[in-house]
C-alpha cells in the first residue's frame, strides 16, 4: 500500500486532482470541470467523487488532501473572498466539509502560492532561498519565495497578487478589482484569445476569420498559437503585444520580490516557444538592479500542467509535517 496525499488544483475551467506520493511521484491524475455555475454542492461531490476514485485506484486512504483556489484562501475554512469566478465558493467552509466526507486532514491555500510551494518542493526552486512563480492560464497568479521561506500575512494574499499589478491605468477591460488594464486582463491566456476575438469581430483579416464567425468562442488560446505557427499577421502581433504587457509585469515583479529566477507555469506556456526569447530579452533590458546589466533567468516549469496538483500535495505534506511536531 503505497503512503500518498491528495491534490486538488480547482482552476477558472478545469479541476485538476491526483494522487503524490511524498517524493513527488503523481498517481491517477484526473481533469473535471469546473467554473462559476458548478456551485458548491456539485463542487464537493466532484471532490469526494475524485477522492473515492483516487483512493480505489491507488490502494488505501490518503493521509490528506491538499486544495487550492483562487482568491484569498484561508488554509482551514477555503476561499473566503473571491467575489465572482466560482458561484458561492467565497465563504463555503469547503476544508472542514471535506475533512468531515474524507476522514483526513484537509487544509487549503491560493493556487499561485500553491505555484510555488510545486516549485519549492519538486521543481525548479529547490536549489533556491528567492524565486518568483507566474501562473499563465483562465488568470494570472503568483507565488514568491523569500529568503527560503514561503511567506503569509494576515490578509492570506502576501506574493500571490501579482495579477491584480496595474499596466495600462487608463485602458483595458474591466478587472474583479474594479480598475482596467490589471495584468490579469492582459497577461493571461484568455486575455490573449480575447485580443485577437476583438481584431476578428472588427473585420482584420486572419486565417482565423470563419473558424470566428462560426464559433467565436473556438478562438481560444490555442487557436492563437495555431494561427502564430502559420505566421498569421493578427495572431502574430496580438501575441508580440502580450508578450511586452507581460514583461512589463516580471520587471515590476523583479523590483518588487528581487528573485534570482522566474518559473512560468499554466497552460500558456504550452507556447513558450514562441515568446519566450523576446520576454527575456524586454526584462533584462529594463531592470533597475545590482549588479548592473545581470539579468534574471526566466525558464518553463517542469511540472507544467501538474504543478497545481503537486503545489497542494506539497502543502497537505507540510501540514502532516507540522502536525506531528
Amino acid at each position: 500500500m503505497k503512503e500518498y496525499v491528495i491534490g486538488f488544483d480547482v482552476g477558472g475551467t478545469r479541476l485538476k486532482s491526483g494522487a503524490v506520493t511524498r517524493r513527488g511521484r503523481m498517481l491517477a491524475p484526473g481533469i473535471n470541470p469546473s467554473g462559476f455555475a458548478l456551485g458548491m454542492g456539485n463542487l464537493l461531490k466532484t471532490l469526494k467523487d475524485e477522492v473515492a476514485r483516487i483512493a480505489d485506484k491507488v490502494g488505501g486512504q490518503p493521509r490528506a488532501i491538499g486544495l487550492g483556489f483562487p482568491g484569498a484562501v484561508d488554509p482551514q475554512v477555503g476561499v473566503v473572498y473571491m467575489p465572482g469566478k466560482i458561484k458561492g465558493l467565497e465563504g463555503y467552509p469547503i476544508v472542514k466539509k471535506l475533512a468531515r466526507a474524507s476522514g483526513v486532514p484537509v487544509i487549503a491555500d491560493n493556487d499561485g502560492r500553491i505555484s510555488i510551494y510545486a516549485e519549492r518542493y519538486y521543481g525548479q526552486a529547490q536549489d533556491l532561498d528567492w524565486a518568483l512563480t507566474i501562473t499563465l492560464g483562465t488568470g494570472v497568479g503568483s507565488g514568491v519565495l523569500l529568503d527560503g521561506k514561503i511567506l503569509r500575512d494576515p490578509h492570506l494574499q502576501f506574493g500571490t497578487q501579482m495579477s491584480h499589478i496595474v499596466i495600462q491605468a487608463l485602458g483595458g477591460r474591466l478587472c474583479i478589482t474594479n480598475a482596467r488594464g490589471t495584468a490579469e486582463m492582459m497577461c493571461s491566456a484568455t486575455a490573449l484569445a480575447q485580443q485577437v476575438r476583438d481584431g476578428l469581430a472588427r473585420g482584420i483579416p486572419s486565417l482565423l476569420s470563419d473558424q470566428y464567425f462560426k464559433d467565436p468562442a473556438a478562438i481560444d488560446f490555442k487557436a492563437v498559437i495555431r494561427g502564430v505557427a502559420r505566421q498569421d499577421r493578427l495572431c502574430s502581433d496580438e501575441l508580440e503585444h502580450w508578450t511586452r504587457n507581460l514583461g512589463w509585469l516580471l520587471v515590476s515583479a523583479v523590483h518588487v520580490y528581487a528573485p534570482t529566477r522566474i518559473i512560468l507555469s499554466g497552460g500558456a506556456t504550452n507556447a513558450a516557444e514562441y515568446f519566450l526569447e523576446p520576454l527575456q530579452k524586454q526584462v533584462d533590458a529594463h531592470l533597475f538592479r545590482y549588479p548592473v546589466g545581470q539579468g534574471v533567468p526566466i525558464v518553463v516549469s517542469k511540472l507544467r500542467n501538474h504543478a497545481g496538483v503537486l503545489g497542494t500535495a506539497a502543502l497537505a505534506w507540510e501540514k502532516l509535517a507540522g502536525d506531528q511536531t
